[in-house]
């Protein structure tokens, strides 16, 4: 029985640009029914599978690392099982695929699995890159980030989010970067709470020859790469790109990612002190932060935080838990020259308590600086 290539679609952009809230927005529409979205984040603990406002059906999540080098492997494999899965009729058939990416990805190389893995080719195709920019934070983000130009430059559409946030000169500077590094992708407003899945996300085959000669540079050497050292075997598990397999949470000495984890409720006033202090005194240096915590005023609504640098989206209450059976918070951090004990030393003083992944630490008295009955 033939069947038809199934369209992929990469959302990529760096770290806080708004990528899994645009995603949020596109699975409210019809469309997206049929659709299985691959998740992968940048760390040990996962978070982002949990936000997505749908049923676990259809959802993957992928195993800790970044998707551009350590876990490479996997997607290709996951790609090929959904395949499998489909064609015997374990698995629903699915209308499309959407791989949002780790904030740290450079694209390139999870392009090149979808377009040069021969298995994976005669299955899927890929259908376009969008990648989310932050308004706020674009520019400074394009100066020091590589990825983040990557991210840019392999684009089909660019999506700027956090317009009202940004002065308009700012955001007209950054718009005409961003049309110096792709000056065909169309820049979509990512502001607007209403997204087309069809509109936004069927770009037709990829095209890299429309874009810059870099992009077709990056591509070729990931092709290269692939001929010296998978061989052509798409089941292959030795993923040491040379600069990253010593370690999945790291980029280069100064970007970490960690996580902390608590088994107890969190006072209301004690968890909000702790993030203030974060990005007041140290925001510059806070990539992200993602975070699902218990709240002792409420242990039926967890609290869900999202902050890039100083900047942190409002507080959200859930209406329950995702997960009914693992009430602990989960935080996760990436920073930039910001130690990890000295932030999980932070949050135990502020909290009382030591950390679950830290067992050798003394558990600590009760916050003085804590006001119950605050409504965060």
């Amino acid at each position: 029985m033939a069947f038809e290539r199934i369209p992929v679609s990469i959302l990529t952009g760096f770290l806080g640009a708004g990528k899994s809230t645009l995603l949020n927005r596109l699975l409210k529409d019809p469309d997206m029914a049929d659709a299985a979205i691959i998740i992968n984040e940048f760390g040990d603990v996962s978070i982002d599978h949990l936000l997505v406002e749908r049923s676990g059906e259809g959802i993957i999540e992928l195993a800790e690392g970044c998707l551009c080098c350590t876990v490479r492997g996997e997607l290709v494999d996951t790609l090929a099982e959904l395949m499998d899965g489909i064609q015997t009729g374990r698995l629903k058939p699915v209308k499309r695929v959407v791989i949002e990416t780790t904030g740290l990805a450079d694209p390139a190389p999870v392009m090149q699995s979808i377009m040069g893995n021969p298995v994976i080719a005669q299955n899927f195709m890929l259908n376009g890159v969008i990648t989310v920019v932050d308004a706020v934070n674009g520019a400074s983000t394009l100066d020091h980030h590589e990825e983040a130009i990557k991210q840019v430059a392999v684009a089909d559409r660019l999506v700027l989010t956090k317009r009202k946030l940004a002065s308009a000169d700012a955001v007209a500077a950054l718009i005409a970067r961003l049309g110096d590094l792709n000056p065909r992708a169309a820049v979509e407003d990512g502001d607007q709470e209403t997204w087309s899945a069809a509109v936004l996300l069927d770009n037709g085959l990829y095209d890299f020859a429309s874009k810059s000669a870099d992009v077709s540079r990056w591509l070729g050497e990931e092709a290269a790469h692939d001929k010296d050292h998978h061989r052509g075997d798409h089941h292959h598990h030795d993923h040491d790109h040379h600069h990253h397999h010593h370690d999945v949470n790291r980029h280069n000495a100064s970007i970490r990612s960690f996580s902390i984890m608590h088994d107890r409720p969190i006072d209301p006033m004690a968890i909000e002190m702790f993030v203030d202090l974060l990005r007041s005194a140290h925001g510059e240096k806070l990539l992200r932060m993602k975070a699902i915590v218990a709240l002792s005023d409420n242990l039926d609504r967890p609290l869900v935080l999202h902050g890039v640098q100083s900047i942190f989206h409002p507080p959200q209450r859930l209406q329950a838990w995702p997960d009914p059976q693992d009430r602990r918070t989960r935080m996760v951090l990436i920073t930039k020259d910001l130690s990890e004990d000295f932030v999980k030393d932070l949050f135990a003083a502020f909290t009382g308590t030591a950390t679950i992944d830290r067992p050798d630490r003394q558990a600590m008295t009760d916050n003085p600086l804590a006001v119950p009955g605050l409504t965060f």
